[in-house]
């Protein structure tokens, strides 16, 4: 579907340097957090001193051809063809659109896309690794964003890209530091981990009171947040059933850990949120789910309503609501879009692409062969101006 204007894509990636998470890291933290050794050919990362497979290989080099794996994840693989002959792996210096803004710009030019949230791919498993450490957690953070903001910039006059800071809410007064100073320096989207809140005694809830502050902040600056895909620590469920309790980024899996898991954290985080009461104490917060599908939606209205009907003293506000009125849902392209709609309203559905993750689209703006039933207005509003409302920002012919 040819498209008249430049599309808003919402779920694109770097690959993070070596150095993201130690550049800026206070030297008293440097065994606690974030380390990549090299034994001979090999470099592996090391968190709070113990090996971590999240990224087999924080090198990014060689690295996986982007949409590679389209077949795979909508099950069209042909008759015959092993899965494991779809991956393809390319050169990293070939593509320094993967960690360079200037050149992955350019490449945005070539796609047709005017912005991009631009989010982690090995920071999304730091928080689960350091959860028992809060201070490196918080430290490691903080330097993470200050890398970010130096090669990327949280945001520019332009607003080509939007890169989003990570917020860990595990030191809620340290979180509520770190908001303020991301906000300064013009973040326009924050990051916080789909996952309980580690604690010094126990997990909290992303809706306990305590983090109150940092929901307060963001509502009143209109910076949304987003929930992307990451470790969520939700392994310990399949380790209940027998199954591995860390995560490891490729190899053989248990196709049970998936029937499992699947969007569960996702599903359980938007729970969190709304029956808690964050959307109703901070009604003007907005939040957006990021690469965890959208299946998860029906499941969480089914269960909002029977805990409504059930407990109504405790809903002053209608649950269901407030998921359609606070959350946007970026799916995967693979889902069923027009039930999606039907179910919260097209105006709250955003386009990512995933690029260029091997399991996302190859070519981003192919999105739009998944809305062949949405009108031509509606269309224009998932892959552009749901964004922009999102943000509160104007780019492009609409500045």
């Amino acid at each position: 579907m040819a498209l008249e204007y430049k599309a808003i894509d919402v779920d694109n990636h770097y690959y993070e340097p070596l150095d993201a998470f130690t550049r800026h890291l206070d030297k008293k933290f440097k065994r606690r957090g974030v380390q990549m050794l090299t034994d001979g050919k090999r470099t592996f990362a090391t968190m709070g001193e113990r090996v971590n497979h999240f990224i087999p290989n924080p090198t990014f080099d060689p690295i996986i051809v982007p949409g590679c794996l389209d077949l795979l994840f909508r099950g069209e693989i042909p008759e015959g063809v092993d899965p494991a002959s779809l991956m393809k792996v390319e050169r990293l210096a070939d593509h320094p659109e993967y960690q360079n803004r200037e050149a992955r710009v350019a490449v945005m030019d070539t796609q047709g896309i005017e912005t991009v949230f631009m989010l982690p791919t090995f920071a999304c498993g730091v928080e689960e690794a350091l959860k028992d450490d809060i201070d490196a957690t918080m430290a490691s953070v903080h330097a993470f964003n200050l890398w970010l903001d130096e090669d990327w910039g949280f945001d520019r006059p332009d607003h080509r890209v939007v890169a989003a800071p990570i917020i860990s809410l595990a030191d809620p007064v340290a979180a509520v530091q770190e908001v303020e100073e991301v906000l300064a320096k013009g973040a326009k989207l924050v990051l916080v981990r789909p996952a309980p809140v580690p604690g010094a005694v126990k997990p909290r809830s992303l809706g306990d009171p305590s983090h109150d502050p940092v929901w307060a902040r963001l509502a009143e600056a209109g910076v949304p947040v987003g929930f992307h895909l990451s470790d969520s620590g939700y392994l310990a469920i399949a380790a209940l059933w027998g199954g591995k309790s860390t995560f490891e980024g490729f190899g053989a899996k248990d196709p049970l850990e998936q029937v499992l898991l699947d969007d569960r954290a996702i599903h359980d985080t938007m729970a969190s949120m709304i029956v808690h009461q964050v959307f109703t104490r901070h009604p003007t917060l907005k939040v957006v789910s990021i690469e965890n599908g959208s299946y998860f939606v029906h499941r969480l209205i089914k269960r909002l309503k029977k805990a409504a009907n059930g407990q109504p003293r405790h809903f002053p506000v209608d649950p269901v609501e407030q998921l359609r009125n606070n959350v946007w849902i970026a799916p995967y392209y693979e889902d069923d879009l027009p039930l999606l709609a039907e179910t919260i309203g097209v105006d709250k559905i955003l386009f990512g692409s995933d690029w260029p993750h091997g399991e996302g689209l190859e070519t981003p703006v192919a999105f739009t062969d998944e809305l062949r039933d949405f009108s031509a207005e509606d269309v224009r509003k998932i892959m552009r101006d749901n964004a922009l409302d999102l943000l509160g920002v104007k780019v492009g012919s609409a500045a």
